[in-house]
């Protein structure tokens, strides 16, 4: 997929960038694949497929769910900075704060992070689990992002501590989730649960490879 391509089927879905965003995102992505080949931020197989394997799959949940302005955001497990970077290039002015507890990946997201020319994103290596224990983030964050890191009960046991009462969970799955998805209903009855299947038009390929997005709500 191009630049061209990325844009038109971004567009196509309600997501729409302006000229500085897609340099923004074509900047990203080159130095996405050059720093992959010193540390493994993606599988080696996807660096032909940047875009639509990583980029345009993190930005998905904008086609069906807005991140206000202001917005405090949260990272977990970003590795290269997804689906952190994609979000803060293309839903605004939103803080973001990117935490991996692999060191080497996260020197070279923080670097990344810088070169996009946006504020308020931030990398640091941490577990969630650790920065849960830190008073300045309690009850802090208004979206909590997650791209294939674990469970969702462990990332809800993790964050919970740090996600407002009104908090929005966004994890990023694939395949049958059934059976975890049941096992954090039952552990956390009270947040409301929700499952998008990602379905683009223009771009088959999320619904073929049953990609979905599990939203939760924290309710006050």
């Amino acid at each position: 997929m191009d630049l061209t391509e990325f844009w038109t089927i971004a567009s196509g879905n309600g997501i729409v960038l302006d000229k500085e965003q897609l340099e923004r995102i074509e900047r990203y992505a080159k130095e996405l694949v050059y720093w992959n080949k010193q540390v493994n931020l993606i599988s080696r197989k996807d660096e032909e497929n940047v875009l639509e394997n990583h980029i345009l799959h993190s930005i998905s949940l904008l086609k069906y769910i807005e991140v206000p302005a202001r917005s405090r955001c949260l990272d977990i497990g970003t590795g290269g900075g997804l689906p952190g970077i994609p979000i803060a290039i293309a839903a605004g002015n939103i803080s973001i704060l990117l935490i991996d507890s692999i060191a080497k990946k996260i020197k070279i997201t923080n670097m990344l992070a810088k070169h996009t020319g946006l504020r308020n994103i931030e990398a640091i290596s941490m577990r969630v689990e650790n920065l849960a224990q830190n008073d300045k983030y309690f009850e802090y964050f208004d979206f909590i992002f997650a791209r294939a890191v674990t469970k969702i009960s462990d990332l809800l046991t993790w964050s919970m501590p740090i996600a407002k009462k009104n908090a929005n969970f966004v994890f990023y799955k694939g395949g049958d989730i059934s059976e975890e998805l049941n096992t954090a209903m039952k552990k956390f009855p009270s947040l409301n649960f929700n499952v998008m299947n990602i379905d683009f038009f223009g771009y088959p390929k999320f619904k073929e490879d049953d990609k979905k997005i599990v939203y939760i709500r924290k309710m006050e």
